[in-house]
């Protein structure tokens, strides 16, 4: 289970180090990707494997399930954490995030968002501003 907020620094060789609570389920693979919201999600393997048995049964005669799978398969890269957990981050998915030095990993259970520090901030603020109207549209959805 991933959660909590994390920030860390992106180095110089696009390398960032994974929290330490959660480098035991990232330790055997896993998988960083295009997110929603401008952030990048890493899943674990065991995740990405169940999540990808779905994207690629969505219906290919859908212009809008194509779409998706391709935004979160063909932007996809596996990792292995080197010995201090750190992730390289391709700079396609960088300039996606629009990631700079400073970054927030963020923990949503089964997967982990990499976000660009303002970027986070911002996205914040404006969901804690909206937190009411949320709350009564997931209380609608029996959350």
């Amino acid at each position: 289970m991933f959660i909590g907020e994390f920030k860390y620094n992106i180095d110089e060789k696009s390398r960032l180090a994974m929290p330490v609570k959660f480098r035991k389920d990232l330790a055997k693979g896993a998988v960083v990707t295009r997110g929603l919201d401008k952030c990048l999600f890493v899943y674990s393997m065991q995740e990405w494997q169940k999540l990808a048995v779905k994207l690629t049964n969505l219906p290919i005669s859908q212009a809008k399930a194509r779409a998706f799978a391709r935004l979160m398969l063909a932007g996809a890269m596996d990792f292995i954490p080197d010995k201090q957990g750190r992730i390289n981050i391709p700079e396609y998915l960088r300039k996606y995030a629009g990631l700079n030095k400073e970054v927030i990993v963020a923990g949503l259970y089964n997967r982990l968002e990499i976000w660009d520090s303002a970027e986070w901030e911002n996205y914040s603020k404006q969901t804690e501003q909206s937190s009411s109207d949320i709350a009564e549209k997931l209380g609608e959805l029996g959350v």
